[in-house]
């Protein structure tokens, strides 16, 4: 089975797109950084150091350093499909990541997004 073309596409060129969601919508940088950092472990210069070196989506989750167990509970429709369907795990964890993100922009409170 081929992969999807996301799984390639580097997580520098869609990290914008997520920051520029968010403060279109009144967030800051900071919180979209923070909402990454809680779901995949990773410190900020560490997170800085996977958008500096322009890490595709597949290996940016993949040396994650800690996935974050509650994850789990980030439930709903992202892109039109059940984010507890998806089978495929990167896959899987790139619609968690969507569906924060989503859930920022639209003015949640950062305790309820970090479960």
């Amino acid at each position: 089975m081929t992969k999807h073309r996301i799984y390639t596409t580097s997580f520098a060129s869609v990290y914008p797109h997520y920051v520029t969601k968010a403060e279109k919508k009144g967030r800051t940088k900071e919180e979209v950084d923070e909402i990454i950092r809680w779901l995949t472990g990773y410190s900020q210069t560490e997170l800085e150091e996977q958008i500096e070196n322009k890490t595709d989506f597949e290996n940016f989750f993949e040396a994650a350093p800690q996935m974050n167990l509650s994850r789990s509970l980030i439930k709903g429709v992202i892109c039109g499909v059940r984010i507890e369907e998806i089978e495929e795990t990167t896959m899987r964890e790139i619609r968690y990541l969507d569906k924060l993100i989503d859930e920022l922009a639209k003015g949640k409170k950062m305790e309820k997004i970090l479960r």
